[in-house]
């Protein structure tokens, strides 16, 4: 039989480090304070690991700074986050046109990359990717309800070595509440109940979430209802029509169930299944569609929607963990189904033609299985190896349907053809601790299948596309003093081609236009370096860190030939067209003054172009430079907050050329406030000011793409001062 000793010192000398791991000694983690214990990851190698201690920047947003910061949704999640923003455009979507802001809080943005780039999961599971066709276009971002979450963890850099497909940019990681999470010490019975109220859409919430303890058994149940309006911004002109610049008249409500209950089997084993439920429910008076006279016979009079978003997970789960094993000592296995569905219905009521209807609807289901296992060898070289496998089979479908289809068309109509996606990955990965030196070494094998059905579908030929993709990883923590411990990391990533881009078909011959699938995509792949250091010196922590990131067969869509007439029509294609090139460099640092006074600050900066034929172009999906400053005052009944952040102006010639030139926002400056309150033991106040000084102001991620002539550029501005309270009870 194979010794333990001999795997442990060929996988380090596959990577280049045998004359030195032959050596090392197991290096205890240092004993922490209690801040610093309670930032772990498991989201930067897929085992428990401080955020001190990994190769690449990773932050942890705990539940507790979630409810202190009144965060109603993801972009309030990352408001004070150097280098993650949220796109979300204002509701001024058309039935048939413009999609703009119907698809919500559109995805996340990690340095620079954004959409399905970036890998969002909800404890292990992916959230369905985006989707854009036409006036119909679907985020990400509102299939997930905060209320349910414990932590929420951001992975910079690719991350395909750990989870596969799609994470070019990073990974964001939510996990949801245990049991555990609700009750007390030595309690079997706990739970708490909240309601909070937000000025800014004046929405209320109410959450109770109730768990429980036998011995053998543990169960939670929590519940979330949500009720909300228009998010209001800096605008003045109210007119109903497409002049308007206020917020178009939005009712919304968010409803979420959460529940889990685990058996256990022995001291070392248990058995898991857990529940979610969201649904999402919005209707937009669309005054900003309603045209102006002179009307023409297709002016629109009147616009209303009604738009329906559903996540439902099941998941059933199996731990085992036994510290005193000899071979096995943890092991996770998740077997999860969810189906996850948006439906977008639009009424419009037009001058003298005749009225028209949307009813589009996008849908995903998964079954997924994933194993991650752990083994601490001993011997020569002392290390933790990691290793598993991920597997999902997911079945996506799309329609349009309604009344008056665009010339040439009949509803209903598919924009893709139903697509069966498989992706099948396994990985290994070894945490070498040598001395004062922590090795991690990483490698993962993907393939991924693409596998349309023809049947309902009138867009042409469909082909089937699969692939596969080799991911390494290679990371060092050098802990050279507890004031200086540099790192770096090596990693690639992959991204593949969603089925929307392999098989899709439009045709509008009256425009001169049709679209086609393409069979031969490959796969987007990136190329990162990291490099960083970090230190702690009394009560000041700090960390530095630059990045290099390259990457190759951009996927987007263009004319490929044609020349834009019914016999001779523009035929558009998704092809791998550009590659691209990040870079930047941010520090964040902490000073933990004294027991009671805390101070932090931070700033990010990045960089980046894509290249087409040798032409090279500014990146619209980069941030300007985010410069923020805080400080905190806590003390076991009270305490307050204030938190500034600096913008930078963007640069007009660091937007992409255009026919008409872009709207470049100026910099600017915000000062939010906070303040909680324990007037009871068990009860907490939490209470936000944001934007105290009423600022008016543009965020880059929400205008791109807007004229700089444009007389309605109000209309994406910024809220302006707005408050948040809550109250929480625990018991």
């Amino acid at each position: 039989m194979l010794r333990k000793t001999h795997i442990a010192l060929a996988l380090g000398m596959a990577w280049g480090f045998g004359s030195n791991v032959a050596q090392a000694q197991q290096t205890p983690i240092p004993a922490s304070d209690a801040t610093q214990l309670k930032e772990i990851t498991v989201s930067s190698t897929r085992t428990e690991r401080r955020v001190d201690a990994v190769p690449n920047t990773v932050t942890v947003i705990p539940a507790s700074k979630i409810e202190q910061d009144g965060a109603r949704d993801i972009k309030d999640l990352f408001r004070n986050e150097l280098d993650v923003t949220v796109r979300a455009a204002p509701t001024r979507f058309t039935a048939a046109g413009a999609a703009t802001g119907r698809a919500g809080n559109e995805g996340i943005n990690i340095r620079g990359l954004e959409g399905n780039q970036v890998l969002m999961m909800v404890d292990g599971a992916r959230i369905p990717a985006a989707f854009s066709f036409g006036a119909f276009a679907t985020g990400r971002g509102d299939f997930l309800e905060l209320d349910g979450i414990k932590t929420v963890e951001v992975l910079r850099g690719p991350t395909s070595t750990q989870f596969g497909s799609d994470g070019l940019a990073g990974a964001v990681s939510f996990r949801t509440l245990d049991p555990s999470d609700l009750l007390k010490v030595g309690k079997s019975f706990g739970g708490f109940a909240r309601s909070s109220y937000a000025s800014v859409d004046h929405s209320w919430a109410n959450t109770v979430g109730l768990a429980g303890d036998t011995g053998t058994w543990q169960g939670m149940l929590l519940g979330s209802y949500r009720r909300g309006h228009e998010i209001e911004n800096k605008a003045d002109n109210d007119a109903k029509n497409v002049t308007r610049t206020t917020a178009n008249p939005v009712d919304y409500d968010n409803q979420y169930l959460l529940g889990k209950a685990f058996l256990k089997l022995s001291p070392t084993q248990q058995l898991g299944a857990s529940l979610e439920l969201q649904k999402r429910n919005q209707d937009t008076e669309v005054y900003s569609a309603r045209a102006v006279p002179p009307l023409a016979s297709t002016s629109t009079l009147d616009l209303d929607t009604r738009d329906k978003i559903e996540r439902n997970k099941l998941t059933l789960e199996h731990r085992y963990r036994n510290t005193n094993a000899e071979w096995l000592q943890n092991a996770e296995t998740r077997l999860y189904w969810q189906d996850a569905k948006v439906s977008q219905y639009s009424a419009e009521d037009r001058n003298t033609a005749a009225d028209r209807t949307r009813d589009n609807h996008y849908q995903t289901k998964v079954l997924g299985l994933s194993s991650v296992m752990e083994s601490n060898l001993s011997g020569i070289v002392e290390q933790r190896l990691s290793y598993g496998f991920d597997w999902s089979r997911s079945e996506i479908s799309g329609v349009r349907d309604g009344t008056v289809a665009p010339f040439g068309e009949t509803f209903p109509a598919k924009p893709f053809p139903d697509t069966t996606y498989t992706i099948a990955g396994a990985f290994i990965q070894s945490e070498i601790e040598s001395g004062k030196l922590s090795i991690i070494p990483g490698l993962r094998f993907d393939h991924y299948k693409l596998t349309p059905s023809a049947a309902g579908y009138t867009g042409g030929a469909v082909s089937t596309l699969s692939d596969q993709a080799v991911t390494p990883r290679l990371g060092l923590v050098w802990q050279l003093d507890s004031a200086f411990a540099p790192y770096a990391q090596l990693a690639r990533g992959f991204r593949a081609p969603t089925p929307d881009q392999v098989n899709n078909g439009f045709t509008n011959l009256a425009s001169g236009y049709t679209s086609v699938g393409n069979a031969s995509l490959k796969a987007e792949r990136a190329r990162s370096f990291e490099l960083g250091f970090r230190g702690k010196a009394g009560g000041l922590r700090y960390s530095m860190a630059a990045f290099d990131n390259n990457y190759q067969d951009f996927i987007s869509q263009q004319v490929v030939r044609g020349t834009g007439t019914a016999v001779d029509p523009l035929v558009f294609q998704y092809i791998n067209l550009s590659k691209a090139k990040i870079r930047g460099a941010e520090a964040r640092a902490e000073w933990q003054i004294d027991s009671q006074w805390q101070a932090n600050a931070g700033v990010a900066y990045t960089k980046g172009d894509s290249e087409v034929a040798g032409v090279t172009t500014p990146l619209d999906t980069i941030n300007p430079l985010k410069f923020v400053a805080g400080v905190r005052y806590d003390t076991s009944s009270w305490g307050a907050r204030a938190q500034f952040q600096h913008h930078q102006a963007k640069q007009a010639d660091r937007i992409a050329a255009a026919a008409t030139p872009q709207f470049a926002p100026a910099s600017y400056r915000l000062l939010d406030i906070g303040l909680y309150w324990k007037p009871l033991v068990n009860l907490t106040v939490n209470a936000n000011l944001n934007n105290v000084f009423d600022s008016k102001y543009w965020r880059w991620s929400d205008v791109r793409g807007l004229a700089d002539n444009s007389s309605i550029k109000d209309a994406y501005t910024a809220p302006g001062r707005n408050a948040q309270v809550s109250v929480r009870y625990d018991f």
